[in-house]
């Protein structure tokens, strides 16, 4: 099934802990990944950095595994990048620790567009959600806007770039066929149907320790640039940055209240030499491409629209409508709908889950 080699390639990939950088040892001692694959013990334990309990591993590997996960991608749509292949983005190459097999599912060729990660708080404030829609929302008319597809700013980045009309860019931290978090089922559907997800981790494969720290890397490894808004002083976000530094990525924050604490990790940035991101157009000639006057009016100038995602069922709709003028009792709410307490608490957690609605103390509902 496929090409042997490919097959073989993504066999070797599943081996725990062979990585690209064993990958180039085998292909270079033994010619091409079905000769590593078809390499007795002996022969394997010979190669610098192999190990016998390695060597042992890649021994009970076969090409059937390849043909697996190929058959598995294949039945969805999506597919496999080899460092070979033309498709695989030119910019992860010169990574450190390069993904040795990029599955991709949704639009390839997204991945060799300008592209700009954009990451943020899981919790985010109403704040950092404006900032967030106004400036990815922006920038997707020109570029593709890459992020992690976690709760909060970032499942709002991808959003708002859809939204505009734009695409974007989810890398994952688990393979195709988990939803994680769950809250984000209908943002995957729309991510595959006018964006593009990535991962190095096979179908099925389920996060774990140290998947999104290594996630991390391939955000910002995708991207010419890092914007960070709202980040407390130790996240994800930060990491994001930090890798984004390492590879050469230019670093930008959203600066934020001082008295904010999803602000501080920003304020820090900035404080430490990112680029103050107060518009489209800051983000856009870090990326060499050509800016509006509108681009470089000051974000908070013109507040970004609010547009309800397409995909609300009907009472999720009339309550985000409710929600757009003022926060709200849950009990005004109930009043208003007319609808039962139980189905909208039930729809307003539904909304919650997704980043939609912030609950503060007393039962009162907005917007984020």
């Amino acid at each position: 099934m496929g090409d042997p080699e490919v097959v073989a390639t993504v066999a070797l990939a599943l081996v725990p802990g062979i990585g690209s950088q064993r990958l180039r040892l085998l292909l270079g001692t033994f010619g091409s990944a079905e000769g590593a694959l078809a390499a007795t013990h002996a022969q394997l334990i010979t190669v610098h950095g192999i190990s016998r309990a390695a060597a042992t591993a890649i021994r009970a590997a076969s090409p059937q595994d390849g043909e697996r996960v190929l058959a598995q991608l294949d039945e969805i749509g999506a597919r496999a990048i080899l460092p070979a292949d033309a498709e695989y983005p030119a910019q992860l190459v010169d990574l450190h620790d390069p993904p040795t097999v990029l599955y991709a599912w949704g639009d390839v060729s997204l991945l060799a567009r300008p592209a700009v990660a954009i990451v943020g708080s899981r919790n985010h404030t109403a704040y950092g959600a404006d900032a967030v829609r106004l400036l990815a929302g922006a920038v997707a008319r020109r570029a593709v806007v890459v992020s992690g597809m976690a709760r909060g700013i970032d499942a709002l980045a991808h959003s708002a770039a859809l939204d505009a009309g734009g695409s974007s860019i989810g890398v994952l931290g688990n393979g195709f066929g988990v939803i994680y978090p769950a809250a984000n089922v209908a943002l995957y559907e729309r991510m595959v149907r006018h964006g593009c997800l990535v991962t190095e981790h096979p179908p099925g494969e389920r996060p774990h320790a140290g998947s999104f720290s290594r996630r991390n890397r391939l955000i910002s490894g995708l991207a010419r640039a890092v914007l960070v808004i709202e980040a407390a002083a130790q996240s994800g976000a930060i990491v994001t940055a930090d890798k984004g530094l390492e590879q050469g990525r230019a670093i930008l924050a959203v600066p934020g209240p001082i008295t904010s604490p999803t602000s501080v990790g920003c304020n820090k940035l900035i404080q430490q030499g990112a680029k103050p991101a107060l518009c489209a157009g800051d983000i856009l000639e870090e990326l060499g491409l050509p800016t509006s006057l509108g681009d470089t009016a000051v974000a908070l100038a013109t507040p970004a629209p609010r547009v309800p995602p397409p995909d609300l069922s009907g009472l999720q709709l009339t309550l985000w409508n409710r929600l757009t003028a003022e926060p709200q009792h849950v009990d005004a709410l109930v009043a208003a709908v007319r609808t039962g307490a139980a189905d909208v608490l039930g729809a307003l957690t539904e909304l919650e889950l997704r980043g939609l609605v912030r609950q503060t103390p007393g039962m009162v509902f907005g917007l984020s």
